[in-house]
């Protein structure tokens, strides 16, 4: 008999700490999704100095989407300091560089030469599996590699909207505001296309990090 009532407790408590998760029974919790740490220096110091810019964000996992186009070492901008829409997958280098002019080139010229504070960047995206525009060989554009953003207009505190296809050749203040943050832009990005370029572009500025020398046009 006492035998049987010590079983019985016995049972009773393995029972409880089953139902309260710390007993040796399988755990069925599903664990979050992590993300791999860059395998390069270069990766693991871009997220450093993102973070050093009080730049927040979210590092994507590696990808691989077939067909020569893919995201690597890429992060999803959360705040630099203005809200910006559209925003994917952007590498590392790009959304430091993208941060950088929106703080230091966009602000201050829109207070500057508008009189008016930036509220929001609107863009047409960043990843984009597709060739570069008006190549006909077939050549991959940086967007493939989610290592470009296209930038269309800004928005005013006072209700202004200045966009790239109206405002390019528009009135001579949001004339002079366009020409001042392309050109900051020329001293960031690798690669910077303006309506200038082509008409392709005659409603965006196209900014990306590929190649290796300096293209302002």
């Amino acid at each position: 008999m006492g035998w049987n009532r010590r079983f019985k407790w016995g049972a009773l408590g393995a029972l409880v700490l089953l139902l309260a998760g710390c007993g040796s029974g399988p755990d069925n919790r599903r664990p979050g999704r992590s993300v791999p740490a860059p395998s390069s220096a270069e990766a693991r110091q871009c997220l450093a100095d993102l973070r050093s810019a009080s730049v927040r964000f979210t590092p994507l996992p590696d990808q691989h989407f077939g067909g020569g186009c893919h995201a690597i070492n890429s992060v999803k901008l959360l705040d630099i300091g203005t809200p910006v829409t559209n925003l994917g997958a952007m590498t590392c280098p790009l959304a430091g560089k993208f941060a950088a002019w929106a703080r230091y080139g966009v602000q201050p010229a829109a207070r500057l030469i508008l009189g008016s504070e930036l509220v929001r960047i609107e863009t047409y995206g960043t990843y984009a599996c597709r060739n570069i525009n008006g190549n006909m060989s077939g050549n991959r554009s940086e967007h493939a590699h989610s290592n470009a953003v296209d930038v269309a207009a800004f928005v005013l505190a006072d209700g202004r909207r200045i966009t790239v296809r109206d405002q390019w050749n528009g009135d001579d203040q949001s004339r002079r505001f366009l020409r001042v943050i392309h050109e900051s832009a020329c001293k960031r990005f690798r690669t910077v296309l303006s309506p200038d370029y082509n008409a392709a572009h005659r409603d965006h500025f196209h900014f990306d990090m590929g190649g290796k020398g300096i293209y302002c046009r």
